[in-house]
């Protein structure tokens, strides 16, 4: 039996999910997010197993040129768009789509002599990141409309506060400025994208020509005190270890660094093998459940590099090498994020390359 954690990545719930994005908006394409290394899931195999994506969108050129080199033929989209003359190079022989957000990008557009591009150019409606203003872009399509080899594929925004379902007062400002100024430019046949993971399961008028789903591919929830669960999505990995270590201490006994958490009666303890350099995260407060036996055993003391500690009081007779979801099936990692103090997306993300993967 091998004790070293790992992670699970569930095809089926990666198809399960992606058409649970395409029955949301029924009249859009989808755009499948995979940037992050498929926001940990693995770039290649995520690509392959969602062979009904309508498109892959990833942040980085080097990204859309792995997935070029491994025979995806999907259009992929580079979020970022390029920085440079070599990665602008990148985008044409690859055959990538790019995002324009920066009048550098367009300069560097306009010294293109040969070979055409598709762009997509992004308008910034209170993200406040990446995008042109509502005066700015009209100003860079006039630039572009007399540049024979550039394709204006359509016009995106990326929304601030969707995840925010009480207060949506900034996201519906949003769609309607986006709206109201691709009415202005009246651009032939040019697309639209606006809806992202949230987008698409709550703001029916953010569902435009594309929408780009992300975090709920994965099975996980945009929205705050959700999971993935309440709209019928599935987890799409599973992170595990095994127990390693079981050991007896008497009430007062204290566990872990510094002593934090203190025996309130005389406790089984667990070792788990898995720490923060696994990607387990280190700020996890005390009582963060950990699956074991189909009981949520609390975690005591603070997480370590490659170790947790674990009550074991609900669990009748544990064993050496007993399995510990850490989050996956039976566990939402929204569940774990929120008593982290962070979110699900940066646990996903966060898996170490040495656990095992599968």
């Amino acid at each position: 039996m091998n004790y070293r954690p790992k992670i699970v990545i569930h095809q089926k719930a990666l198809q399960h999910n992606l058409k649970i994005a395409q029955q949301a908006a029924p009249q859009s394409k989808t755009m499948a997010v995979i940037k992050a290394n498929a926001y940990g899931h693995g770039l290649l195999h995520v690509a392959k197993t969602l062979k009904n994506a309508d498109a892959f969108a990833v942040a980085r050129v080097d990204e859309g040129i792995a997935l070029r080199q491994a025979g995806i033929q999907q259009e992929i989209v580079i979020l970022e768009g390029f920085n440079n003359l070599n990665e602008r190079q990148a985008t044409i022989k690859y055959h990538l789509t790019a995002v324009i957000h920066q009048p550098h990008q367009i300069n560097l557009l306009t010294k293109i002599k040969s070979n055409p591009i598709h762009i997509w150019l992004k308008i910034d409606t209170g993200m406040h990141r990446l995008g042109f203003s509502e005066d700015e872009i009209i100003q860079q399509i006039k630039k572009l409309n007399g540049l024979k080899n550039i394709h204006i594929k359509g016009l995106l925004t990326h929304l601030a506060d969707a995840d925010n379902l009480i207060a949506q007062t900034t996201t519906n400002q949003q769609i309607n400025q986006f709206k109201r100024v691709y009415q202005q430019i009246n651009q032939a046949n040019s697309l639209k994208s606006i809806a992202n993971s949230a987008g698409i399961l709550a703001y029916k008028k953010s569902h435009q020509t594309w929408n780009r789903a992300g975090i709920m591919l994965y099975g996980a929830s945009p929205f705050m005190g959700k999971t993935g669960k309440d709209h019928q999505l599935k987890p799409a990995m599973t992170f595990s270890s095994r127990l390693i270590a079981i050991q007896s201490y008497k009430k007062g006994d204290k566990v872990g660094y510094a002593g934090t958490w203190q025996c309130p009666k005389d406790s089984i303890i667990g070792v788990v093998a898995v720490g923060y350099g696994d990607g387990y995260p280190r700020h996890a407060k005390n009582g963060v459940p950990v699956l074991i036996r189909n009981h949520y055993c609390p975690l005591v003391g603070r997480v370590s590099m490659d170790m947790i500690s674990v009550d074991l009081s609900a669990i009748t007779q544990p064993k050496i090498g007993d399995k510990a979801i850490l989050w996956g099936k039976k566990l939402a990692v929204e569940i774990i994020a929120e008593q982290s103090e962070t979110i699900a997306y940066e646990l996903l993300c966060g898996i170490t390359a040495r656990v095992q993967r599968q």
